[in-house]
């Protein structure tokens, strides 16, 4: 009998190494490999070209964005140069994994394109056809970055209650036509604030059947205080906090540790997630001053003030800026009181804290928005890879 079983459980771990190999995912001892994910943005590539990325410091990229006109897949003028430098950084480099994400926030189309399964098939083929025929070398997979099925993203672009399902049915066929060996992936959103209000992840997407098609999902805790909330807020608080005028249930969800909580209460294991975290800021001109240093004030105007790098280089040093810590939400934030200017940001202590939980609460990875916003030691990739690098 032992004999017999040898071999068999021999063969068994060949092929689960085999598998492993092809999608990237290792399968020893039901432990995926852990994954530390970076998007980059394409139109930053004049001033951040694709060879200063640090491939040796995470294992799988994802291009933003391919988008969608009449129903197929189109790049930028710029897009072509760039997959042309990753193919070549990628033979230099053949531990990375690299992943052309399609949609974004602002990009139409998908609701249209995945209407019926004859819209669907052909915008899958032309997407394929692209980016593993014409830009062969370039890419392993597909992330599916869909803001938002059914309700949420801008109001200008399309949506119907049909595109819960077609997301899913989308996933599939983008599964059967890239056909073994290839990656598909998505970027999902957590609870917030949205155009239509309230918003809520199972309410655009079936994330437990999500879960099973797909290789890992990319969860989206950020973006938790925009423009959309009523108050100057974090943009991603690790905690509920109090006193965070948000009502409920908004505010039980519309933080680190809960989002991730709720997807597995949707049945999206965490061996299945990979913890998002920002590089960038988010600004509040608030109304008045209040008695929190600007914190969950009404405010007139969002302001932009960049990333991580940019924070650092001309903020931090500022004396007109002074610099808060929350021990609930466990992030920073700068306050301008002579401005009323109210800035959310993250540091490395912050990511730190995101990282660590991610890896105690048994999510496969991290992954940041964007690559050319950390600062030129890249501190906050080295914070949101430490954990799963022990």
């Amino acid at each position: 009998m032992t004999s017999l079983v040898s071999p068999l459980r021999a063969l068994a771990l060949a092929v689960l190494t085999v598998v492993g190999v092809l999608t990237g995912v290792s399968t020893a001892s039901a432990a995926p490999k852990p994954i530390i994910g970076a998007y980059y943005a394409g139109w930053n590539s004049q001033s951040y070209p694709v060879s200063q990325i640090p491939v040796d410091r995470i294992t799988h990229l994802f291009y933003a964005f391919s988008t969608i006109e009449n129903g197929k897949c189109v790049v930028g003028s710029g897009a072509p140069a760039d997959f042309a430098a990753l193919a070549e950084l990628k033979k230099k480099h053949p531990h990375l994994k690299s992943m052309i994400s399609i949609g974004g926030w602002g990009a139409g189309g998908f609701s249209d394109a995945t209407l019926t399964p004859a819209s669907r098939a052909a915008f899958v083929k032309s997407c394929v056809d692209m980016f593993f025929g014409q830009y062969r070398g370039s890419f392993d997979g597909v992330d599916i970055d869909w803001e938002f099925p059914v309700y949420g993203g801008p109001t200008e672009i399309t949506d119907r209650p049909e595109d819960k399902r077609n997301m899913t049915l989308l996933t599939k066929e983008f599964r059967r036509q890239l056909g073994p060996g290839k990656l598909v992936t998505g970027a999902l959103p957590t609870g917030r604030l949205q155009t239509d209000g309230p918003y809520d992840p199972a309410a655009s997407f079936e994330l437990s059947e999500l879960a099973k098609v797909m290789d890992f999902i990319n969860v989206m805790t950020y973006d938790m205080g925009t423009g959309f909330s009523s108050v100057s807020t974090f943009n991603a608080p690790m905690r509920e906090v109090s006193d965070d005028p948000l009502a409920q249930p908004m505010r039980r969800w519309n933080n680190v540790t809960s989002a991730v909580e709720y997807y597995k209460r949707h049945g999206v294991p965490g061996t299945k997630m990979v913890l998002g975290v920002p590089f960038y800021g988010r600004g509040f001109i608030v109304d008045q001053p209040g008695s929190q240093n600007g914190l969950y004030q009404r405010y007139g105007s969002a302001f932009w003030p960049g990333g991580w790098g940019t924070i650092k280089r001309d903020l931090l040093p500022n004396e007109a800026w002074k610099e808060f810590w929350h021990p609930t939400a466990q992030a920073p934030w700068l306050y301008n009181a002579a401005e009323r200017k109210f800035l959310s940001y993250e540091n490395p202590r912050s990511i730190a804290i995101k990282a660590e939980f991610a890896k105690k609460a048994g999510l496969v990875g991290t992954f940041m928005w964007e690559l050319s916003d950390d600062d030129s030691s890249h501190s906050l990739l080295t914070a949101m890879s430490s954990p799963f690098k022990k």
